[in-house]
């Protein structure tokens, strides 16, 4: 499977700018034969909006969510996403996959970082949201979550291949180590893909670290991105190509519990 990763300048608070940043880099993530499209955390409504986060926070059936699927069937490719997702008075940070056949994927991000997201969002519950997608396996988290091994081990001893993972993660210190060489690690202590997604740029609030990522199963980097720039990522992703890896290094295989 060919994925596509988005790294974006988004517009904070302005959805209609930002789904249409997204419908292009579709329809060239689609002219490229990818199968899937990533995008950021929260690219819908921008990561540093802050409260107009929750006023613009809707459903997983409002119009925001119809207009990314209607993007996804028009492009013929799946859609991974960041979003603000209402139910009742709560808020989630959640990442949601759509494919424009009405199949939908839904997590809510269950780490949530600082006192900007905690006072923005409920944390969901960990939990390995997975979905079977052009023939592989995936599982999604946000962000902070995939600092966490547990949450990668999680998605790897339920069979996934892939972890798609839209992240806004910041410019700071420990930016890059992140993002070149964690992500690393969680791949191949778990002998999976990763797919780390990030923005760029800047808001009023946030200066963000770009390095989007995609990785292999032996910690190769498959493709990524400078730090300051919008970029669009295409990987392929074939399990059977790192099947050496797989056999040298049997972690699962091998974890007692």
């Amino acid at each position: 499977m060919r994925i596509a990763a988005l790294q974006m300048r988004a517009a904070a608070g302005d959805p209609v700018a930002n789904l249409a940043r997204i419908e292009r880099a579709a329809g060239e993530a689609a002219a490229a034969g990818a199968a899937v499209l990533v995008a950021p955390e929260l690219a819908v409504t921008g990561y540093g909006a802050g409260e107009a986060i929750r006023a613009l926070a809707e459903g997983a059936d409002g119009p925001l969510v119809d207009r990314l699927a209607a993007i996804a069937a028009g492009a013929g490719i799946a859609i991974v996403c960041g979003i603000a997702e209402r139910v009742g008075e709560d808020v989630y940070n959640s990442a949601l996959l759509v494919d424009g056949s009405g199949r939908q994927l839904v997590y809510r991000k269950s780490h949530l970082y600082g006192p900007y997201e905690r006072g923005l969002f409920r944390p969901g519950q960990p939990a390995a949201a997975t979905a079977d997608l052009g023939g592989l396996k995936v599982g999604l988290l946000i962000c902070y979550d995939v600092e966490f091994p547990e949450n990668v081990r999680r998605l790897a001893q339920a069979g996934v291949d892939l972890v798609i993972v839209p992240t806004a993660l910041p410019a700071t210190d420990d930016g890059a180590f992140i993002a070149e060489k964690m992500i690393a690690v969680r791949a191949f202590e778990n002998q999976l893909f990763i797919a780390y997604v990030n923005h760029c740029g800047g808001d009023e609030r946030f200066a963000y670290a770009g390095l989007s990522t995609i990785v292999a199963p032996d910690g190769t980097v498959l493709a990524g991105a400078e730090a300051a720039d919008e970029a669009l990522l295409v990987a392929d992703i074939d399990p059977d190509a790192f099947a050496a890896s797989r056999a040298a290094n049997t972690y699962l295989d091998d974890l007692r519990t």
